[in-house]
């Protein structure tokens, strides 16, 4: 097994990753009793070496977006049972777990408040405007 690059700043190392493969449900007829197909990928961020390519805000960031995905032990798992061959499940949870790290480094953008334009707040009125002229002729003749 083969290091796995995430980003340009974290690569976690081979030895940190341990992968066990299991028989899967699925396709693969009656060679799926006696074939171990698919793949389940461990790494423990926690204990990990990788991470201190990081900074620590980016570090702390990772683990907090990654918390719902741990298990009790503190592992992430990934698994894969896509395919009948070992070998393409091996290559499609290393990509999995890499997406899901690079997706969980991602911070959101800053929103930047805007004032709605003097257009947009006319439109608005108007729309209102017409909508209660709407409700106005579906009342009845008034009575007094």
């Amino acid at each position: 097994m083969r290091d796995l690059r995430v980003t340009q700043a974290l690569v976690i190392p081979a030895s940190e990753l341990t992968e066990s493969f299991v028989r899967a449900a699925g396709p693969g007829g009656q060679n799926v009793n006696k074939v171990s197909s698919k793949v389940e990928l461990r790494w423990n961020p926690a204990q990990s070496g990788a991470l201190a390519a990081l900074s620590e805000r980016d570090r702390t960031w990772l683990l907090s977006r990654l918390a719902r995905n741990l298990t009790t032990s503190g592992d992430l798992v990934v698994r894969s049972s896509q395919t009948r061959d070992q070998a393409r499940n091996r290559t499609d949870a290393r990509a999995r777990m890499a997406d899901l790290l690079r997706a969980a480094l991602r911070r959101p953008r800053r929103r930047i408040a805007t004032k709605p334009t003097r257009g947009a707040v006319e439109r608005r009125i108007q729309g209102k405007k017409r909508l209660a002229e709407r409700k106005r002729g579906r009342r009845g003749p008034v009575e007094e």
